[in-house]
């Protein structure tokens, strides 16, 4: 087994209309053994801003930890909050550095940027455990979910959806996809960015 399948996950971003959504499994397993239901994969960096990170448990806590000081350090220093596709830069950057003996983790980050042309764009990026990303405007995935994934998100996903829509688009994307995946599922946890709130919904799922 890959170190990268150890605990097992399933995290999906998917864009909507002015909105954008990121969810994932709550499971924490060894293998396959199931140790807890309320492992969070998922981390606000700013109320427009979220990080989906799967992959090895321990590696996860230690990249939000250093995500989490590096976000401070920023708006220290700048007096602002870091724009998505800053801070994916940043992450890149920081994964690339550890090339040589990286952190088991595959990131996707999601959030809501405004650009010269439009205010709150969505945003959504992925990258792999030595930080090469990948820019897309419909729908990510990652974890050991994530052949499961693909195959839902493209029968599920239309563009420009509302957020209500959003919101059950990637929930069945994300429910279908873990009852596939023995080391995923056990509860997920959906957040819908919008321009004015964030919405957070925990889901239930099969447990066995």
């Amino acid at each position: 087994m890959s170190i990268m399948q150890y605990n097992g996950s399933g995290i999906v971003a998917m864009t909507g209309k002015n909105c954008v959504a990121i969810a994932s499994d709550t499971r924490y397993g060894i293998q396959q053994t199931t140790v807890a239901h309320d492992f969070p994969k998922v981390f606000r960096m700013h109320e427009k801003l979220y990080v989906g990170i799967a992959g090895l448990a321990t590696d996860v806590q230690t990249v939000r930890a250093k995500l989490d000081f590096r976000m401070k350090l920023y708006h220290l220093r700048e007096e602002r909050l870091m724009k998505p596709r800053v801070f994916a830069n940043m992450l890149s950057s920081m994964l690339y550095e550890k090339r040589f003996g990286p952190y088991f983790t595959e990131p996707i980050v999601a959030g809501l940027e405004d650009t010269d042309d439009a205010k709150d764009v969505p945003f959504i990026c992925a990258m792999d455990l030595i930080g090469a990303p990948v820019y897309t405007t419909d729908f990510l995935v990652g974890g050991t979910a994530s052949e499961e994934l693909y195959g839902t998100c493209e029968t599920f996903y239309k563009a420009n959806q509302e957020p209500e829509d959003l919101f059950e688009t990637i929930s069945q994307s994300l429910l279908a996809a873990v009852d596939r995946d023995c080391l995923a599922g056990w509860g997920a946890v959906v957040h819908i960015i919008t321009p004015t709130e964030v919405i957070s919904r925990q889901l239930k799922s099969r447990q066995d």
